[in-house]
């Protein structure tokens, strides 16, 4: 899994007027929570970059003061007209207690159904993954090696190691539809036998 670092500030002051002063001064309030009290601090609107911008879910090391807590991205609140981030809350990572995240969807090898003028549709590009933080995989990796025309791969499909998928164990995955060119090749073999 990826980690990121944010420093952080603590907030002395709560509220509106507050809040408005941190986004003035291009800094994010923040709200973190999952053990114990809640921790409210601030962050610079430029760290946040980090976390926006790349697909790939990640844990966030947070440092404020002489501490560093890990959490991962709640929940975030974005300003309607310019999409500056306006509120951010974080839960605070525990060794022992499962979380849930989104976790995107790859696929690996070469499919015989796509060799055969099928397409690779992806049905679902995340799945909701429950495991604890040292379980979680930064990725779902299928392989489409022996997905002929037609065929698909499932929820049930895929091996969890230490992980539980939470999507309906029925919901498609990755499908090779079938293609004109597909159809052709095919009626190309049955002629040929």
């Amino acid at each position: 899994m990826r980690i990121v670092s944010l420093s952080g500030s603590l907030r002395e002051n709560v509220g509106k007027k507050d809040a408005k002063a941190l986004r003035r001064d291009a800094k994010v309030p923040c709200v973190m929570y999952g053990k114990g009290e809640q921790v409210l601090f601030a962050v610079p609107q430029t760290e946040f970059q980090r976390i926006l911008f790349n697909p790939a879910p990640c844990f966030v090391d947070i440092h404020i003061g002489d501490q560093t807590r890990r959490a991962m991205l709640k929940d975030i609140d974005f300003h309607p007209v310019t999409d500056i981030v306006y509120h951010a809350d974080f839960y605070e990572l525990s060794d022992d207690k499962p979380i849930v995240m989104s976790v995107p969807v790859h696929t690996t090898g070469t499919s015989c159904g796509v060799m055969k003028g099928g397409k690779l549709a992806y049905k679902q590009k995340r799945l909701n993954i429950k495991a604890l933080p040292g379980n979680m995989p930064s990725e779902i990796l299928i392989d489409i090696t022996n997905l002929d025309v037609n065929q698909r791969c499932k929820v049930q499909d895929i091996a969890t190691e230490n992980f539980e998928i939470l999507n309906p164990k029925s919901s498609e995955v990755v499908v090779i539809n079938s293609t004109r060119a597909a159809a052709t090749g095919e009626n190309e073999v049955v002629e040929a036998e």
